[in-house]
């Protein structure tokens, strides 16, 4: 499975984006998606994740209540709303792809990662 994630930029605090993460390659409908960060001097962090199906979510506390995670298994995306957003949310944002179809929260669980795309939101 080949990803790529886009629809980075720069907002300004409490203003939304909504990331896109296409995918290509193997039935995608067999993968668990996730969205994980990475800011500046720290380490990658869970953001979101995704069954198969998409009836099962799962977010970060962090973000929980202002990001939302979705799937279009026809058309082999999976996008990740972002509203009320911070400061702390700057950050690159990469999806991933899990040979499994069960939400998957933990980073080593993921098979297939993505380039990410770059969030910056100013205050």
């Amino acid at each position: 499975v080949q990803l790529q994630a886009f629809g980075g930029g720069l907002v300004q605090a409490g203003g939304s984006l909504r990331l896109s993460c296409a995918a290509s390659g193997r039935t995608f409908s067999n993968y668990a998606v996730g969205w994980f960060r990475q800011a500046p001097g720290k380490e990658r962090e869970f953001v979101a994740a995704i069954s198969w199906s998409g009836g099962s979510t799962n977010y970060a506390a962090s973000v929980k209540g202002r990001f939302t995670i979705s799937r279009d298994n026809v058309k082999n995306m999976v996008y990740l709303q972002m509203n009320s957003l911070k400061s702390e949310d700057t950050a690159v944002y990469s999806c991933a792809a899990a040979r499994t179809r069960l939400v998957v929260v933990t980073e080593y669980e993921y098979n297939y990662w993505g380039q990410g795309t770059l969030v910056t939101v100013s205050s």
